[in-house]
């Protein structure tokens, strides 16, 4: 129903900032929540970021806050990450996520349907 693709990944130096990508295929991008989780090498999966339908509403990991923004541009079925003064240990893959209804903030992965293959982001020291 839903197909994700990320981009905007790469190779960074510590403090600096990058923007990630997130593109939907079909029509009712702005029926669904969008979430923004990582998952660095042997670790977990950890929420990052979410933005409801409008983007009127959004919520953050307490480690991110004041430093990354999520966004959304419905017209253009894309929702953005922008993150600022990266650390190290935020080193991973990146993966977008969307979740029905809309009007609702997650931040459990298991209450994500759709998922993205996922970008790599390497912060270097």
């Amino acid at each position: 129903q839903v197909q994700l693709v990320e981009s905007g990944g790469g190779l960074v130096q510590a403090g600096s900032s990058v923007t990630l990508y997130c593109t939907a295929s079909g029509r009712s991008f702005s029926s669904y929540s969008m979430g923004w989780f990582r998952q660095a090498s042997g670790k977990e999966r950890e929420f990052v970021a979410v933005i409801d339908w409008s983007g009127g509403s959004t919520d953050y990991a307490l480690s991110v806050k004041g430093r990354f923004t999520i966004s959304r541009d419905n017209a253009a079925n894309t929702v953005y990450l922008q993150m600022n003064s990266l650390k190290p240990e935020e080193t991973a893959v990146y993966h977008c996520a969307a979740r029905y209804p809309g009007s609702r903030l997650a931040r459990s992965d298991a209450d994500y349907a759709y998922w993205g293959q996922g970008t790599q982001v390497t912060v270097s020291s």
